[in-house]
């Protein structure tokens, strides 16, 4: 606790990923191509929500629009990664952190209450990429990234299901924390054989989280959403 309360400052070797190989010109190809399944996935699910009424639609809108940024953002700070580039990667995923969480509460704790502290929300998450890169201060960040992971499940724990299960939101939540797993294990991973990184395998696993929510909101049970 003590340690939060010091700025933390973004550690330089954080852009020095293990896998480096260029393909066809491209620089640290497979960080970079590896990017493509979010793109995918937030195109189709978009094309989807373009037909079917949901309820919290604009949030899942607004979360699968960050998916798809993010398969650009990521792609464009991997081709040359830096503090300034890694921006444009932490801020569409901000904005689907932030949109996940309020639709999450719109659903289980009050439809008045998540979309009142949608906007907001938003706007912190873009604020604190914004902090970090004019202070090279994390702990705004790190409160937007791991706070809504830290509340989700005791939400999961103590508010009934009306729309998604339980079940598949406690998958896209394990499917995040692969991401993270396999983005601290950027070089282990590499050992084995040299194919392929963790870092690329962990991009693998953040679009299957944003595949996993498309699924459930394609598999929904229908019940009735409250307007409370």
């Amino acid at each position: 606790m003590i340690s939060f309360l010091q700025p933390i400052q973004q550690d330089p070797a954080y852009h020095q990923f293990v896998d480096t190989r260029p393909w066809l010109g491209i620089p640290n190809a497979w960080n970079v191509l590896s990017n493509l399944p979010f793109v995918i996935v937030g195109l189709a699910a978009l094309q989807w929500l373009a037909r079917q009424p949901v309820p919290h639609r604009k949030m899942w809108i607004v979360f699968f629009i960050g998916i798809t940024l993010t398969g650009f953002g990521s792609a464009y700070y991997h081709w040359n990664p830096t503090n300034d580039t890694l921006v444009w990667d932490r801020l569409p995923m901000t904005v689907s952190f932030m949109a996940f969480f309020s639709a999450l509460v719109a659903e289980r704790v009050s439809n008045r209450v998540g979309n009142w502290l949608f906007v907001p929300l938003l706007a912190l998450g873009i604020s604190s990429v914004d902090y970090w890169h004019v202070t090279d201060d994390l702990r705004l960040y790190a409160l937007v990234q791991f706070g809504p992971m830290l509340l989700i499940p005791v939400i999961l724990a103590t508010r009934p299901a009306k729309y998604l299960r339980t079940c598949d939101i406690v998958i896209v939540l394990g499917w995040y924390v692969a991401a993270k797993v396999l983005e601290q294990a950027d070089a282990w991973v590499y050992s084995w054989g040299g194919v392929v990184s963790g870092h690329a395998l962990k991009h693998f696993a953040a679009a299957a989280a944003g595949a996993w929510v498309l699924r459930a909101l394609g598999g929904r049970r229908v019940a009735h959403v409250s307007n409370n």
